[in-house]
């Protein structure tokens, strides 16, 4: 159904037909764009739903946290904690990247309205990050055992365009790296600023399983139906 182009960026697995819709995903601290690619096939999206799905490569940077080791990973992390120092400079330099992603899709011929960011943990750091300030509306974002960055510069940056978009958040009960309770406190204060988010919970450590690609699947099918694909005539 796919076929997997890669560079040295980015690996893109591009539908049979024409795409009409995009999903960039983002992958966590020390994995590569590969880590996700396996989970494409059992989201069980249709035939007639043809999406692009983009997962770019993270730099590779030290990261505190792990002692200065360099690996790849979206931002440099502290700490796993609300009162934790953020690295605002790495994080903007991660939205920028993706933002730059988004508007190339768009020149493919996918508007914004037909794209997706997705990410799991730092990398749902930086979807959320991202969709929430892009100047046009998207499809939704995709929030996977993360946590919002930067709440403070919200209120100030939210892209108008982007208030009313859909969010998908879950997390696992038990996770041991990026604590739910750190989630909900991301989650109630979305909610706090006026975005509606949808909130799952799974009996899982820091990892996705079954019944969330599931979720996930039926959920992409939701925010990119079929019967609103743009006249490409």
């Amino acid at each position: 159904m796919y076929s997997q182009h890669q560079t040295e960026a980015s690996v893109t697995l591009e539908p049979a037909v024409a795409a009409n819709a995009a999903v960039i995903w983002l992958h966590g601290l020390g994995a590569d764009g590969f880590d996700f690619v396996p989970i494409v096939p059992e989201l069980g999206l249709p035939r007639t739903l043809p999406v692009r799905f983009i997962f770019p490569h993270a730099s590779a940077r030290p990261v505190t946290i792990n002692n200065g080791y360099v690996m790849r990973a979206w931002y440099d992390i502290r700490g796993i904690s609300r009162s934790a120092a953020e690295d605002e400079q790495g994080i903007r330099e991660s939205q920028s990247r993706i933002a730059a992603l988004i508007d190339a899709q768009e020149r493919t011929g996918v508007p914004a309205e037909r794209i997706v960011i997705a990410g799991f943990s730092q990398g749902g750091a930086i979807a959320l990050q991202t969709a929430l300030r892009y100047p046009q509306a998207l499809a939704g974002v995709l929030a996977l055992s993360t946590y919002l960055p930067l709440q403070q510069t919200l209120v100030q940056e939210a892209a108008a365009a982007n208030r009313r978009i859909p969010i998908l958040m879950c997390h696992g009960v038990r996770d041991p790296v990026v604590p739910a309770q750190l989630g909900e406190f991301s989650r109630q204060s979305l909610n706090d600023l006026g975005y509606a988010v949808d909130w799952r919970t799974y009996p899982m450590e820091h990892s996705v399983c079954p019944a969330e690609i599931a979720d996930l699947g039926r959920w992409l099918q939701q925010v990119l139906p079929t019967n609103a694909i743009p006249n490409q005539g």
